[in-house]
């Protein structure tokens, strides 16, 4: 790692973008079109990201919040851990933790920055991570293994989606940074008793860790707003959801990015809140006109990806999509299983959802445990992909409620859960009637497939499979 980049800690670099985003604003349409010659490399994402207005800056704020949280964790007498994507940090904001998603924090850097995340990358190999295991986490990983960011406290995960290299990046953090580690397992079926009174127990351990390397019991009081606030996020996100089944997509093609990006980041926190009811404002108002939430063209195909998003330089995806008149309702990661979501009840699949119950601490925690084991990793890809309640029939249930004209995978060369079952699950829904796109790129390193080639191969799959006519 060349010794330019241990001059400033990485997500002490990340809070200082995104707070001087937050304020780009403040002044002037001619202020804000002048400041943008001035900034580096970030300036795609954040002037993609206010291109969706109001919810834009509601989440650039988010995001300035979330790493304004992690570098003053220990002023304020909070603890920091390592966590994932597949883990509800509800829990840990009712307890006054500050969880550390690696990949958010990987895709924000891959997302910022040209060089991306290379020499993090690079980093864990050099120490003996192994080098096919997943990007997403090795991205933000490399920048802690390496002290190169605030000191953590502890590191807190589930069995990803029983993601191996998932699950191996967090061990392997624990043990190289000497930290406290709990390793949360997963319910092998959705809707078995003996699997649900298992997990519920192992949650219960769980806060039991916590309570101990935070030294603060948890506060019923506490969590009970938490879950609260994660109800009204459920509402609003299965109000998005019906929003998406409209012709043209009322919303921005970045919304789905946002929604999820919020949820893992604030799940239960008024931050989340905040930008969830924005976009309904955004959505409301664009159906009432009854235009596209596109803002280069018209709605042309509608593309439904199925596994996660590709986080090149400057949102170049998501501009993608608009320029070509692609509306993109979401994707695996935007869908929450509560039992508010219009695709739980519309294909009867409520035996599947969660539920949030506050009448007390037994039930509040059976919920936060229910919850996290519904995250869409850890629900959908945690088995074989043909069975009930998994990836083959989420996925197809939800191209069918958006209408989908296609459906698109895009992952990274570790991902071993997806790519062991892809080609399979691509002859089914291609026989379900969805031409099927596989990206072969690393959503969080340009170095295995440049956008440019990841592009080209988007367009001609569009034209050869007649699409975009």
């Amino acid at each position: 790692m060349r010794n330019a980049t241990r001059e400033y800690r990485f997500d002490w670099m990340l809070n200082s973008i995104f707070q001087a985003g937050s304020h780009l604003r403040d002044g002037s349409e001619k202020e804000y079109r002048t400041s943008l010659r001035y900034l580096p490399y970030f300036r795609g994402i954040i002037e993609t990201v206010f291109e969706a207005g109001v919810p834009g800056q509601c989440f650039i704020d988010a995001c300035a919040s979330y790493f304004r949280n992690i570098v003053t964790a220990h002023d304020r007498g909070h603890k920091r851990a390592i966590t994932t994507f597949c883990f509800s940090p509800a829990l840990m904001y009712a307890m006054d933790v500050v969880p550390l998603c690696l990949e958010i924090l990987s895709a924000v850097m891959t997302l910022c920055y040209r060089r991306g995340t290379a020499e993090f990358l690079d980093y864990c190999n050099e120490l003996g991570f192994s080098e096919t295991s997943c990007s997403s986490q090795r991205g933000a990983l490399g920048a802690y293994l390496a002290g190169v960011a605030h000191e953590i406290d502890m590191v807190v995960t589930d069995t990803p989606g029983v993601c191996d290299t998932n699950a191996n990046a967090f061990s392997f953090a624990s043990a190289y940074l000497k930290k406290p580690f709990f390793q949360l397992d997963f319910p092998p079926v959705l809707v078995d008793g003996r699997s649900d009174g298992y997990h519920r127990a192992d949650y219960r351990s769980l806060i039991a860790f916590l309570e101990e390397h935070t030294g603060k019991k948890l506060d019923p009081d506490r969590l009970r707003e938490v879950l609260k606030e994660i109800e009204r996020q459920d509402e609003l996100m299965a109000e998005l959801d019906e929003f998406y089944r409209i012709i043209p997509c009322p919303m921005p093609v970045t919304f789905g990015f946002m929604v999820y990006a919020s949820r893992f980041l604030f799940a239960g926190m008024p931050e989340c809140t905040r930008l969830l009811e924005s976009m309904l404002v955004t959505a409301r108002e664009n159906i009432e006109k009854g235009i596209s939430g596109l803002k280069y063209g018209k709605e042309r195909v509608r593309a439904f990806f199925c596994y996660i998003d590709h986080y090149t330089t400057h949102l170049r995806l998501w501009r993608m999509l608009d320029e070509l008149g692609v509306a993109a309702p979401g994707n695996i990661l935007s869908k929450h299983w509560s039992d508010k979501a219009v695709y739980a009840r519309e294909f009867d699949r409520m035996d599947a959802t969660y539920a949030i119950d506050t009448r007390d601490m037994d039930h509040m925690i059976d919920s936060l445990a229910d919850l996290n084991s519904r995250m869409p990793m850890v629900k959908s890809i945690r088995g074989p992909y043909d069975a009930p309640n998994m990836w083959l029939e989420d996925t197809l249930s939800l191209a069918k409620l958006y209408s989908a004209d296609c459906i698109v995978y895009n992952g990274t060369p570790g991902c071993r859960n997806t790519w062991g079952m892809l080609k399979l699950f691509a002859r089914d829904t291609e026989k379900a009637g969805f031409p099927t796109h596989i990206m072969y790129g690393d959503a969080f390193d340009d170095r295995v497939e440049s956008w440019e080639s990841s592009r080209e191969r988007f367009e001609e799959f569009m034209n050869v499979r007649r699409l975009m006519t």
